[in-house]
Parts: structure tokens; C-alpha cells; sequence
């Protein structure tokens, strides 16, 4: 999934880590646009025409669907050509910012992406292309979370990429802590403490390409068809799930300094946004998930 992965377990089985790192990459092997084989690129390979695919998949799919309904369409799954557009046409690593970004001539249509429970297929409209992104990660730390917890563990703890997901106790008993990065500083500026949800964290401010005169980012507005820039540095959001999070993070996001917050509350979420003044502005039910200090045990959840 182009990033590290972070997981800690909890009077788990003794082969518990080496599942959940079975598990995240039979996801990447199913969900990866990189990769020409997976469920993802072979339904962007043959949009208009239904394919079978995984069960995670189709969950993956319909949870995209769901979150545009969610975000007010902040969020949309269907904006790869706006994505390759402005230049992520591989995994960032080896991305070169030089490299002249190129027009697949996609459009978005997230309303007509078709599902099909009972023969097991998604059906992209023409000429559409689905790209998991971030959404990938927090449903894929759902995945592992769900996983491990069914198998005997008492706690656990998945971070793929920055996007975070516990559930059950924490190392010493109580709650797990996650970090909430500076989005223009590499430190930890906020901790939130939770028992049970996921944190997930959208900013421009890393993985950029480009000059500073021509500064591009993969934080897509779908209204534009372009990178979102709005005044809004970083958005992070606290969620029962990570694809919950990493979706409304996303729209936060988009949504600017002026409506960030206000689209968290109405979807009954918390979280937090920084403009580029530095200036930070949270939901009203933020403060009860906020400490000063990091404990031992957690993870942070940072910009990407």
C-alpha cells in the first residue's frame, strides 16, 4: 500500500503478527492499482463491463459508495485521472517531479458504479477509473483489527500509512494513544486516547510534487477536478472505523478552513484542522479524546 505498517497485539496467539501481515498483503495484492493483476486494476481495465472480485473488494467498493453519500460528495473514489493528473501515476516512491504529469482522459462517476452481492461483481461506468487511496488503508486496518480480535487477542493496534485503528485494551490495560502530527513539523503536537475507533489524518503538506511555484498534491477536490487549495493544511478525524475516518478526513479536508469542522459535526464525528497559519480549530467533542503526552503504547497518526 506504498507505506510502512505498525501493528501491536494483546494476549494474542503467538502467530497473530505473522497473520496480519498475511492479511495486508493479500489486500495489497487485491486492491493496488500498481499492480495489473489486482481486483482494482482489472475493473478499471474493463469499466462498463461487470468483474467478479474478492469479497473484501466488494466491502471496499460499497464502503466508497457509502462515503461519498457521507462527505456531501467531498469524497469521491472515482477522481484517478484527476489523481494522474497531477502526476501520481505510481507509487510515490518512484514518482519523479520532473516528470510532465500526463491526461488518462478519465472521468469521475461514483453515482453509477454498479454492485452485486449475490454474483460477487462491481461494474465501473466507461471510461471511470476507482482508486482506492486512503480509503484502502483505514478499511484494510479495519480488516486486520476485525482479524485479530476474532482470533483470541484482547487487544490490538494497526497503523497502515497513518491511518489507525484500535480496538480492545491496550498494552498496560487502558487506553490505546494515538499521536496526531504537526502537519508542518515531523512531532507529535496532540495525543487522542480511545479504547475503541480509528484516527486518520488528510494533509497537502506531504508527498507534494512540483516546484514551489507549481506545488501539486493528491488531495483532490472532485467539484475541480484539482488539488484543493483552500488555506487548509491538515484534517484528522477521530471515527468508530478507519475508513470512516480516512473518508471524512478526506472531505474535511476539501471542505477548507471555513466548513472543515462543521461537516465533522454533522456527521457526528470529532477531529481537528490546521490552517496554514497554523491556526487549529476542533469539533466540541474533541477535548474528550486529547492529552498532552504520548503514552508507551500506540501509534501516531500522521499526515501523509
Amino acid at each position: 500500500m506504498g507505506s510502512d505498517a505498525h501493528v501491536i497485539v494483546v494476549g494474542a496467539r503467538a502467530d497473530a503478527l505473522a497473520a496480519a501481515r498475511e492479511l495486508v498483503e493479500e489486500l495489497e495484492a487485491r486492491w493496488s492499482r500498481f499492480r495489473p493483476t489486482s481486483d482494482v486494476s482489472v475493473m478499471n481495465a474493463l469499466a462498463g463491463r461487470p468483474v467478479r472480485v474478492a469479497p473484501s473488494t466488494l466491502a471496499l467498493v460499497e464502503r466508497a459508495i457509502a462515503g461519498v453519500a457521507i462527505s456531501g460528495g467531498r469524497y469521491d473514489p472515482t477522481v484517478l485521472g484527476a489523481v494522474i493528473s497531477a502526476g501520481y501515476d505510481r507509487s510515490f516512491e518512484r514518482l519523479d517531479p520532473a516528470d510532465v504529469p500526463t491526461d488518462p482522459m478519465l472521468r469521475s462517476g461514483a453515482d453509477e458504479i454498479l454492485t452485486d452481492r449475490s454474483a460477487g461483481t462491481v461494474e465501473l461506468p466507461a471510461a471511470v477509473g476507482f482508486d482506492p487511496g486512503g480509503i484502502g488503508k483505514g478499511f484494510a486496518a479495519d480488516l486486520v483489527v476485525e482479524r485479530l480480535i476474532l482470533d483470541g487477542a484482547e487487544g490490538a493496534c494497526v497503523n497502515l500509512g497513518g491511518d489507525v485503528r484500535v480496538e480492545g485494551q491496550a498494552p498496560d490495560g487502558g487506553a490505546w494513544a494515538v499521536g496526531i502530527r504537526d502537519p508542518f513539523e515531523p512531532a507529535t503536537t496532540t495525543v487522542a486516547g480511545l479504547r475503541s475507533g480509528a484516527v486518520a489524518t488528510s494533509t497537502r503538506t506531504r508527498r507534494t510534487l512540483g516546484a514551489p511555484a507549481a506545488r501539486r498534491h493528491h488531495l483532490i477536490d472532485p467539484s475541480s477536478g484539482r488539488p484543493a487549495w483552500n488555506g487548509l493544511a491538515s484534517a484528522t478525524v477521530i471515527a468508530a472505523e478507519g475508513w470512516q475516518a480516512e473518508v471524512l478526513a478526506k472531505a474535511a479536508f476539501v471542505a477548507g478552513p471555513g466548513h472543515g469542522i462543521d461537516l465533522l459535526e454533522r456527521a457526528s464525528v470529532d477531529g481537528l484542522t490546521v490552517d496554514d497559519r497554523g491556526t487549529v480549530r476542533s469539533t466540541a467533542g474533541f477535548g474528550r479524546f486529547s492529552s498532552r503526552t504520548i503514552g508507551s503504547h500506540g501509534s501516531s497518526a500522521g499526515p501523509r
